[in-house]
């Protein structure tokens, strides 16, 4: 019984806490969401096959490129504003990708034609989009299943290697015992690894297919050290041309029986040979994205076995946000944030499956995410068991007024690498800036060293390096000489001096008597992350009432019916 007290005790604290964030009371609510964690995977699987995330258009023209590429904007746009930090694109779909490669043909979802071209490097594409939104791109490679018999993938690779890949019914799939298919997986893992510049390589499906014949009378054991001999073999390889680059997979979303609970049959290490533990403690893998596609006990206590075999890496679980379909299983939104409370109150990270159910806000899941619980920043955490040294602090940090209404703040760093050396900024009312507080993460994981500012003095900034492990630098502070600091802090010794902010006595803000109101039909309130809080409506009143948001510094703006949109000012509540 002794054995089993950590875990009992941790799902006692963890069910605790969930209690506290879910239940009715919106005070309640916003209690549990008012201290956000710095440091959180918030990730999604973006589909590319069949185009049932991304692509919905082909790409067969320049116009149609442009199209299509400006859908995956929208979508990148969507999951930013709600606070995603990864995505997890998929990349190689079924023995065929969405890149040129080396190894194996395009994809049809981008041209609408296999084999062929869709005019531009879909990836480099998606990668740069995700990096100018301070996002990771994960490259999600498919392993095992190569497709229909007769597709153009299993096709090739039938040619290519005729006696590693079986047929399972309508489909084929790649030997797990061989060596042959450790190399060849490899080799596609090495040739993203090489050529892109990702954060992650994602594994999907690195198991046993559950319908091979032989599975039913092959040692678990055996089949166990096939699948780890591949994920070994993969791992080394990345590891060897970038070792900041993520090794992360999907594994079945129980990993055994608990001493509590039974997996029902289906779970990782025993009934498909995913030995996920092993991979986390021998350093195969940085990341586990477990498909916990799961309700309630289903859930719950197989969540927390996942985080006491973590071994110190991170723990993602995916959440099936597709059942609340009514197509599916039509589960209520509820079902949904009480797992995302609970993740968070034990520390773990989320990822949405799939993008299209999120960004389509099934059932309210994305407007939850938007307004009550990831309306601050987050970080990926870092892998501290790769690196832990701390970059360099950026030097010469400037903030020189643009005449607009805006300011250019820009910085240096001994790096000169813009791909190596990323950077974070932060912003308070308060100095010097509190950089561990998630509530003042301006920009993260910033390529350029300028950042476009509210142009006002009552607003105090920070900047810090960070690696591509995700370690962060000491706060390069904002100088004294850009404004009268407060009494007892470490700069000067003089009291604050800045513009007055719109008048906020917690429940009302007052608005100015200025002309610019009088076209607006609702006013906006934005975060310091120039993201939408909330629309309040507008009825020509010199007050608005403010009192859901939870407390912080907001940018109120007007809207009009044409979508024509200008800033009133700052208040804090």
């Amino acid at each position: 019984m002794r054995k089993n007290r950590p875990y009992i005790f941790s799902l006692i604290i963890a069910i605790l806490a969930l209690i506290a964030c879910t239940t009715n009371s919106m005070a309640q609510t916003v209690a549990c969401t008012a201290q956000p964690p710095k440091h959180e995977v918030r990730a999604v699987w973006l589909t590319t096959i069949g185009g049932i995330d991304w692509p919905h258009t082909y790409a067969q023209s320049a116009r149609s490129i442009e199209k299509q590429q400006n859908e995956l904007r929208q979508i990148l746009d969507q999951l930013q504003i709600a606070g995603i930090n990864t995505v997890l694109l998929q990349t190689r779909v079924r023995g065929t990708v969405i890149y040129p490669s080396a190894y194996e043909p395009w994809d049809g979802c981008l041209s609408g034609h296999p084999g062929k071209s869709p005019g531009y490097d879909a990836l480099q594409f998606a990668i740069n989009e995700c990096h100018r939104r301070g996002m990771e791109l994960h490259a999600w490679i498919v392993t095992m299943p190569v497709g229909k018999w007769d597709a153009l993938g299993c096709k090739q690779l039938r040619k290519k290697m005729p006696r590693n890949i079986i047929r399972i019914k309508a489909d084929g799939y790649m030997k797990p015992e061989t060596q042959q298919t450790a190399d060849y997986l490899a080799g596609i893992c090495a040739e993203v690894t090489r050529a892109y510049d990702v954060d992650g390589i994602h594994l999907d499906y690195i198991r046993y297919p559950e319908e091979l014949p032989k599975l039913k009378t092959l040692s678990r054991d055996k089949g166990r050290d096939n699948i780890t001999r591949i994920v070994r073999t993969i791992s080394r390889r990345v590891k060897s041309i970038k070792p900041w680059v993520k090794m992360s997979c999907s594994p079945i979303g129980k990993y055994d029986d608990t001493q509590r609970y039974w997996s029902r049959g289906w779970n990782a290490n025993t009934k498909v040979c995913q030995d996920a533990e092993l991979w986390l403690r021998d350093g195969l893998m940085d990341e586990l994205f477990p498909m916990m596609y799961f309700r309630d006990n289903d859930f719950f206590p197989f969540a927390l076995d996942w985080k006491e075999r973590s071994h110190g890496r991170i723990i993602v679980p995916g959440l099936g946000i597709y059942f609340m379909s009514p197509r599916e299983r039509d589960w209520p939104l509820s079902d949904i944030t009480r797992e995302l409370e609970f993740l968070r109150a034990e520390g773990l990270g989320h990822a949405y499956f799939r993008s299209k159910f999120f960004t389509d806000d099934t059932k309210g899941i994305y407007q939850y995410a938007r307004n009550e619980y990831s309306q601050y920043a987050s970080l990926v955490p870092p892998m501290t068991w790769q690196s832990n040294a701390r970059p360099a602090t950026p030097q010469n940090l400037n903030i020189t007024a643009n005449g607009n209404g805006t300011a250019t703040m820009s910085w240096q760093h001994t790096v000169a690498d813009t791909t190596m050396m990323l950077f974070n900024v932060y912003g308070s009312t308060e100095y010097p800036v509190d950089i561990n507080d998630a509530r003042n993460l301006i920009a993260t994981r910033r390529q350029s060293r300028q950042l476009t500012i509210p142009d006002n003095s009552f607003m105090y900034y920070a900047v810090c390096a960070t690696d591509r492990y995700g370690n962060e630098s000491a706060p390069l502070q904002q100088p004294c000489d850009d404004f009268i600091a407060p009494v007892g802090s470490s700069c000067c010794n003089k009291s604050i001096s800045h513009k007055a902010m719109l008048p906020c006595d917690g429940l009302n803000v007052t608005l100015p008597k200025y002309t610019a109101l009088t076209d607006a039909d609702f006013l906006i309130a934005e975060s310091m992350q120039q993201m939408a809080i909330t629309t309040l409506p507008y009825r020509r009143t010199r007050t608005v009432s403010v009192s859901s948001l939870p407390h912080g510094v907001y940018v109120l703006r007007t809207l009009n019916r044409k979508g024509v949109s200008h800033r009133i000012g700052f208040f804090r509540k």
